[in-house]
């Protein structure tokens, strides 16, 4: 299960309808209004490597 990066929800990776790439990874969201937020700062979210 992938964490949506924006609202903690669980997200079954072969399930999910929204996703995004930022930098080589993929980020699993429960819902379009967490994509296009997700989308529209992903410095904010994503993870640090």
């Amino acid at each position: 299960m992938a964490v949506d990066p924006i609202c903690k929800m669980e997200v079954d990776e072969n399930e999910a309808q929204w996703f995004s790439s930022y930098k080589g990874r993929k980020y699993y969201f429960c819902a379009p209004g967490c994509k296009k937020e997700f989308e529209e700062n992903p410095e904010k979210y994503a993870e640090k490597e």
